[in-house]
């Protein structure tokens, strides 16, 4: 067990009232308490006051409900099921920073998020601590001496927990290195704890240097009024917005719902840009689709919804080797080298030649 799990813990310890406001409110079955009791001690329960209104007096199959208050299913472990699924351990160098890919890294520099998913990847890293000072610049010095690293990913754990301050320090450090071009930043806030993007926090993201928000979001009823209030408040001030979501079973699995997603994000001006596979954490078969449901329903996708309003279905592979497309592939070669099947919309299948044919002159 590591640092940051033992503060989590001792954390939810102290907030165990949450799980009696989630019984009391007829979210968890008290019955599962001990259960939902364990999961919060591998993963803690966390839901801001606003997010808990909404829910409150939801039926348990709710999209809402069920991607934040913990059930006796996160007790299943497959063992399938890895404490990392994709590897961030090994592509650690220093505390803070996974570098996978050459041309851009990860920086976690806080590891609480506003609301914590019950499908969560890092659930065995995340719930309480920061990177401090000295780790800090640790990461910024790896940064800045690796000049393949083009683009920064604020990740975690969610940045825009921090202060306006610390985070305008990071962003700052951050610009002051040439090579860094562009810079991300994934979080939940923006839809889920919208007050937290006040106007010092929108200061603090427009730098110099290219600032990219990726909403996490994996339901149309994330985005209410508040939500897309602040969601202007960002594309207004001029800082791009991206999407990205998990395909979750009982949530989203069906077309409906992801053509709903999709559509509300367009209209909120944000591009949606993944649809990740869930992936193999510990505690979360209950959430897994199968992959064959993933294309079937990317299938439909392509056939309901235009070029902007499409993400990149993927899958992160166990073992830390990165994101490889997961959705089927429309054009596949034939037995001559120079043809191509290519199949359409409909499910039709054309020849497709590319052999040169000379042809004599007149």
């Amino acid at each position: 067990m590591n640092i940051v799990q033992k503060s989590a813990h001792r954390k939810f310890r102290k907030k165990s009232s949450i799980l009696a406001k989630l019984i009391e409110a007829k979210l968890i079955d008290p019955a599962d308490a001990d259960a939902c009791e364990e999961a919060a001690l591998a993963l803690p329960i966390g839901i801001p006051k606003a997010l808990f209104k909404r829910i409150e007096g939801r039926h348990l199959d709710d999209p809402l409900v069920k991607q934040f208050v913990p059930t006796a299913a996160e007790g299943q472990l497959s063992s399938l099921e890895l404490s990392d699924p994709i590897g961030d351990r090994a592509h650690s160098p220093v505390p803070g920073i996974v570098h996978r890919y050459r041309d851009r890294v990860l920086l976690m520099p806080v590891l609480t998020c506003p609301v914590y998913c019950r499908f969560c990847f890092r659930r065995n890293q995340v719930g309480d601590g920061r990177l401090g000072p000295q780790q800090l610049k640790t990461a910024f010095e790896y940064i800045a001496a690796k000049r393949e690293i083009w683009e920064v990913i604020l990740s975690g754990g969610d940045p825009l927990l921090l202060t306006p301050k610390r985070l305008s320090n990071i962003l700052e450090s951050l610009e002051k290195i040439p090579h860094v071009g562009t810079i991300r930043i994934h979080t939940r806030v923006p839809a889920l704890d919208p007050d937290r993007v006040s106007d010092a926090m929108l200061g603090a993201l427009n730098i110099k240097k290219p600032v990219w928000v990726v909403l996490h979001c994996n339901h149309a009823d994330e985005i209410d009024e508040r939500a897309s209030d602040c969601i202007a408040r960002i594309v207004k001030s001029g800082i791009p917005m991206l999407s990205q979501t998990v395909l979750l079973k009982g949530i989203n699995d069906n077309q409906n719902a992801l053509i709903s997603l999709m559509r509300t994000l367009i209209q909120n001006r944000i591009k949606p840009y993944y649809l990740h596979h869930a992936d193999l954490a510990e505690g979360t078969s209950h959430f897994r689709t199968t992959l064959e449901a993933g294309r079937n329903l990317m299938r439909h996708l392509r056939k309901a919804l235009s070029g902007i309003a499409r993400p990149a279905y993927v899958l992160d592979t166990p073992g830390g080797r990165g994101k490889v497309p997961a959705e089927q592939c429309w054009i596949n070669p034939s037995d001559k080298d120079s043809d191509w099947w290519i199949e359409d919309l409909a499910g039709v299948k054309h020849l497709y030649s590319e052999e040169v044919e000379t042809k004599p002159p007149r």
